[in-house]
């Protein structure tokens, strides 16, 4: 087995160039950005410390093979010719999942039949068995095959790395772990001046914005499939646990969300709670069009009700109203960052935005209307 491994870590449009900030961060090699997803090499021990560090990738997939497939006997012979055998074990799991996009092979359940024969093929002639057992460990199999070029990748996440583990429960429409934190990344919050959410919601926005100020992995409370795996040391797991616990900031921060539900606010101080920073976020019942503030610099980034998910259309309108006659009172110094998907939110907000980048909040396309600031 080769040390020098490929990842593919998918993102949400719109934060692929975060995420790959993030790898080269970590020392990650390679790092290139696409379109969804960015590419990076790296070695085994980077296998945990990409799962327990990245904020805003969605997870990392270990690439084992690419090549171009116009037919069934194509990549049935492709994926035959990779050695599973050195990453799935006699006993594992490996089911296979994945997408085409712009291929000749653009059946996704006629390709994941193909691939799931081919695997067992050889795993089954290595192993020296018709038919494997299939009751150890899993080893998700992905597959991409985009412009008839396929990459065949081992999930080693398991879950999503947007499932932090501190929100059991949200308050209507969810906004994912790694969007909030990406978000905060773009409003360059580093934990020195005053951060505040105004529609703090469940309160996913001041969470991932303390977990950024105190530097603190967002995968420290979670487990990953590759925890599993038998050819990858524990000790790497251990040692990028060591790390990322030696790398955290323990100081003082002025991080607030607010909410006019109570029920909201009771749900985020218990998700801070669960997620480890209830001493580092306020959370209290608060209308934002009260939102007032006096120091002379700090962030608002904030995702408030879109209207076609939560208010009617007129209702959003009249709260962007006064959120913005709210923001447009706050001191020069401080910068405003909303989250909308409204067509005609810059007219509603009172005020054009200074930059605008799309993204992304599922599947429903938005705008992050970026105000003050050096933009």
């Amino acid at each position: 087995m080769d040390n020098t491994f490929r990842f593919v870590i998918p993102a949400l449009m719109g934060v692929e160039s975060t995420v790959a900030y993030e790898l080269k961060k970590l020392g990650l090699s390679q790092v290139k950005a696409e379109n969804g997803r960015v590419l990076c090499q790296g070695g085994p021990a980077d296998i945990p410390r990409m799962n327990l560090a990245l904020r805003c990738g969605a997870r990392v997939l270990l690439s084992l093979g690419s090549f171009q497939a116009r037919s069934f006997e194509e990549l049935f012979q492709g994926a035959a010719a990779i050695p599973w055998e050195d990453y799935i074990p006699r006993e594992g799991r490996f089911p296979v999942k994945g997408y085409s996009i712009s291929s000749q092979l653009h059946s996704v359940p006629a390709c994941q039949s193909i691939l799931k024969k081919a695997l067992s093929k050889r795993l089954g002639q290595v192993y020296g068995l018709d038919t494997l057992p299939e009751t150890g460990s899993l080893y998700q199999v992905q597959f991409s095959i985009l412009k008839d070029t396929v990459t065949l990748m081992l999930d080693t996440s398991g879950d999503s790395l947007y499932k932090r583990g501190y929100r059991a429960q949200n308050m209507g429409a969810p906004l994912r772990e790694t969007l909030a934190a990406a978000l905060v990344s773009l409003s360059r919050y580093k934990g020195r001046d005053p951060f505040c959410d105004p529609f703090c919601g469940s309160g996913t926005i001041p969470i991932e914005a303390a977990l950024i100020a105190k530097n603190r992995a967002p995968g420290l409370n979670r487990n990953f499939a590759a925890q599993r795996w038998g050819w990858l040391p524990s000790r790497l797991w251990m040692d990028a646990d060591d790390e990322a616990q030696d790398a955290e900031f323990h100081g003082s921060y002025d991080i607030w969300g607010g909410d006019i539900d109570p029920a909201a606010v009771e749900l985020s101080r218990h998700n801070a709670r669960l997620a480890g920073v209830e001493d580092t976020v306020r959370f209290q019942v608060a209308d934002a069009a009260g939102f007032r503030r006096t120091e002379p610099a700090g962030r608002v980034v904030t995702n408030p009700p879109y209207g076609e998910r939560l208010l009617e259309k007129e209702e959003a309108e009249g709260l962007y109203r006064a959120f913005g006659k709210a923001a447009r009172a706050l001191p020069k110094g401080w910068e405003v960052d909303v989250l909308s998907s409204h067509t005609e939110f810059e007219r509603a907000f009172g005020r054009p935005a200074d930059k605008k980048r799309k993204l992304y909040n599922g599947m429903i396309k938005c705008d992050l209307f970026m105000y003050g600031g050096k933009r």
